[in-house]
């Protein structure tokens, strides 16, 4: 072969890696609407026979159903101590009620509320051009205490303790709680895929804004973990590969041998609790990516029917198989089906085409 033959041999390989690493971030970030949207209808039921009668065996997004049979949010209660604290607005009053469901008016393939946080996140990576708490913070601060910019229902409980904290008079950056559970986790595939595979700047970005509503040392070492996994995936190793190696203080050959044996209702019930705490819920989103990491319509559908937090189990699952298989490999009619689907694709396009 000759020099001009070698010289556009590397030119096909350098193009074919760039077409297939931007395959892999879109998937990551995608992955993690996609996994969200597809439990929304479905989160917090814990009782699976009423799962399956409600919704049947879930396959599409699909539409919340009212009432919700195990919703708690009768028990939940938030009252803003002044102005700088309304986040809730016209959905107060649903608080305190029972059989409300949590995302009551959201339309089938919408997002909760903290991956619709996540399109926060990606407009001012974009407007910046860098990872900006500042940025963010003011972004999100508004974002909340404007009525109208979502529907959803449900606020968790991190944003819950942040406002409070802020109508107190406490400066932004400081407001965050000790928060524990899986929801903290659910920007980290936003961020690994507009890093690109840089480690050390994604494990930066991963820690500062994790830290802007969870600063329990539990969820930054998730989120820690979960952002070596992605960016192993983006050098080649293969999903299993890098949830052994870097997911080994949640989860182990051992586990994945024995956990194997038995259905997916059982691992995520019996072996680890279908619940919100980072201590149950990230090990049983690696199981469940670690065995369908091949097949992302089989790893966020079989979350999705577990029942539990499935909705920020999901944004993890989706986020890891999506960054695995690459985005040409997630179903074509979730992709076109999510909502604001035209919005959200060229979002996530501009963060992974970033210069």
């Amino acid at each position: 072969m000759d020099s001009q033959g070698r010289q556009a041999e590397r030119t096909h390989y350098a193009l074919s890696f760039m077409e297939k690493t931007a395959d892999s971030l879109t998937g990551l970030a995608m992955g993690a609407f996609i996994g969200d949207a597809i439990a929304m209808p479905v989160h917090w039921y814990y009782d699976r026979s009423a799962l399956r009668q409600d919704y049947g065996i879930v396959r599409d997004y699909m539409a919340p159903k009212s009432p919700h049979p195990g919703s708690i949010l009768w028990r939940s209660e938030y009252t803003a101590i002044n102005e700088r604290g309304d986040i809730l607005h016209d959905q107060a009053r649903y608080w305190g009620q029972r059989g409300i469901h949590y995302h009551q008016f959201l339309r089938a393939g919408e997002n909760t509320l903290n991956l619709q946080l996540a399109k926060v996140l990606m407009d001012s990576l974009i407007t910046c051009g860098r990872y900006s708490a500042d940025d963010y913070l003011s972004r999100y601060i508004h974002f909340m205490r404007t009525p109208g910019n979502h529907r959803d229902t449900y606020i968790e409980e991190c944003h819950r303790k942040f406002f409070t904290a802020y109508a107190r008079g406490t400066a932004p950056a400081k407001c965050a709680g000790t928060d524990i559970h899986i929801g903290g986790l659910a920007h980290v595939g936003v961020l690994c895929a507009y890093f690109r595979g840089d480690l050390d700047a994604t494990r930066e970005a991963v820690r500062e804004h994790v830290r802007l509503t969870h600063r329990s040392p539990e969820v930054l070492t998730a989120a820690d973990a979960m952002a070596r996994m992605a960016c192993d995936l983006l050098k080649g190793s293969s999903l299993r590969e890098t949830i052994l190696a870097h997911g080994s203080n949640w989860f182990s050959q051992r586990k994945a041998m024995e956990w194997s044996k038995d259905p997916d209702e059982v691992v995520i019930g019996r072996h680890v609790s279908p619940a919100c705490y980072i201590a149950e819920a990230f090990p049983a989103s690696l199981y469940l990516a670690w065995k369908y990491a091949d097949n992302f319509e089989n790893g966020v559908t079989a979350n999705a029917n577990v029942g539990g937090d499935n909705c920020h189990r999901g944004a993890v699952i989706g986020a890891l198989i999506g960054g695995a298989v690459g985005a040409s490999h997630l179903p074509q009619r979730y992709v076109d089906g999510i909502d604001d689907a035209t919005r959200l694709c060229s979002q996530i396009k501009t963060i992974v085409n970033r210069p």
